[in-house]
């Protein structure tokens, strides 16, 4: 007996179901069923269970800082158990969420705000602050402080993603140094001193005190001052310059006065008077070096851009009476970048031309700074040097000389003195060979302009 398809299969296909054959309708009619099967009922308001690793923690700091107090209670004065207590309460009490606020504890004893104070945060429960701090140190001598500094060493060797964030803090405690008692802020300038020895602090730290509230109290050169005395004691001198170079300050020392005091004599009795009286010279080193590099860069532009020597001439000169800079010291300079703006031949045959023909044409701007017989004498045992360093010059030398000689730039008695016994040592016996000639040459002038003169005084 024939089956006729379902009420529901005629509705969807009404017009074709009854022309297919037996397995035709079998599919069809699956397919049907699969398209009209209801779907399972939700529930709704259904509650998710949250995975613990997915719930927030609440931050608490003041929680954070009683369970360290507790930790530095129980272990007492002894810094061992300090670092015991510190180095296995890491994992537990998550560094990495309260790492400034264990920074604050470890310098200050307690949770600093903002000007420096001790938050009371949750006094009414207990102690907010503890002594086991580097503002607790029993003393301010660097053999007391030290111990207190190895604290901060050994927790960051052990947890090293502190480091960062060791960083930072101390950028922001500088800041506050205005809220600290002057030898709360000499301790820390000495651990500060420590920690850039260690290498735990990057000496960049330092840059923070260059801040006009810090300058204006004297609180940023006292506290750089104690940092670099601390620095001068643990090493020597020559740390200490390369503190200031690292740190980027070398360049800033005189930004540590005030702005209406900032002269070479109040800086010199400034940190005289605080036991650095090398840092005086460490500055006059520093301007002569940053005026060297204004003349170069100076010089550099203008031959690039194919100035006249007589017009570069003003402008060194310029520079020269701002900075109080002496020919001695210019004209080497000048020789150096005037040598350094060619790309000179390597064959010997034709660097010599290419030399004078460049020489020739500055000349007279080493003869406007040459004046004096120790600048021309300079600039002659520095053609000696540079014509040594490069071999391609060795036999150019006399030629330059003579060039200069004829150009007003090098004097007779200033050739004469070089030969006997200012010259250098490199290749000395080369380059004097090479002006013995010329040397005779002057000396058999001069005998005869003696010559003359006694002839014309017995004529009178």
């Amino acid at each position: 007996m024939q089956r006729y398809p379902q009420p529901e299969i005629c509705q969807i296909y009404p017009s074709s179901c009854f022309s297919r054959t037996k397995v035709e309708r079998t599919v069809l009619l699956v397919v049907c069923c699969m398209t009209t099967k209801a779907e399972k009922p939700t529930l709704q308001g259904q509650r998710l269970k949250t995975r613990k690793r997915d719930e927030k923690a609440k931050y608490d700091p003041v929680g954070f800082r009683d369970a360290i107090l507790q930790g530095l209670i129980e272990a007492g004065n002894d810094l061992e158990a300090v670092n015991k207590f510190l180095d296995g309460a890491g994992s537990k009490l998550h560094y990495r969420t309260y790492g400034e606020t264990l920074f604050d504890i470890l310098i200050a004893g307690g949770i600093l705000t903002p000007g420096g104070a001790i938050s009371e945060d949750g006094a009414d429960s207990g102690p907010v602050r503890t002594d086991v701090c580097v503002f607790g140190a029993p003393d301010d001598s660097i053999e007391a402080l030290r111990a207190h500094a190895q604290v901060f060493t050994r927790l960051m060797r052990r947890y090293k993603y502190l480091e960062k964030m060791f960083c930072e803090e101390m950028k922001k405690v500088l800041v506050y140094l205005k809220g600290f008692r002057e030898e709360d802020r000499i301790r820390l300038a000495r651990c500060v001193a420590m920690w850039i020895n260690d290498s735990l602090l990057p000496p960049t730290v330092l840059m923070t005190l260059v801040q006009d509230h810090l300058v204006k109290d004297g609180l940023a050169t006292d506290f750089l001052c104690e940092v670099l005395l601390a620095m001068k004691v643990l090493k020597d001198m020559t740390a200490v310059r390369t503190l200031l170079r690292k740190s980027g300050l070398d360049m800033r020392l005189m930004e540590f006065l005030p702005a209406n005091k900032r002269t070479d004599e109040n800086f010199k009795n400034l940190f005289s008077g605080k036991g650095l009286s090398e840092l005086v010279n460490i500055q006059k080193s520093l301007e002569k070096e940053t005026s060297i590099k204004e003349l170069q860069v100076y010089l550099e532009h203008q031959m690039k851009e194919g100035t006249a020597a007589n017009d570069i001439i003003v402008g060194v000169q310029e520079i020269a009476r701002k900075h109080n800079l002496q020919e001695a010291q210019m004209v080497t300079t000048i020789w150096t970048t005037v040598m350094a703006a060619v790309e000179w031949n390597k064959k010997e045959e034709l660097v010599a031309d290419q030399a004078l023909k460049h020489l020739r044409i500055y000349a007279p701007l080493f003869a406007a700074n040459t004046n004096t017989a120790r600048a021309e004498l300079n600039l002659m045992v520095r053609i000696q040097e540079f014509c040594y360093d490069h071999m391609n010059f060795m036999k150019v030398f006399q030629k330059i000389v003579f060039l200069f000689y004829k150009s007003d730039v090098l004097s007779e008695e200033v050739i004469l003195k070089w030969y006997k016994a200012s010259h250098s040592a490199k290749g000395k016996s080369v380059f004097l060979d090479q002006m013995k000639k010329f040397v005779e040459w002057l000396q058999n002038a001069e005998e005869e302009s003696e010559e003359s003169g006694e002839g014309e005084e017995e004529e009178d």
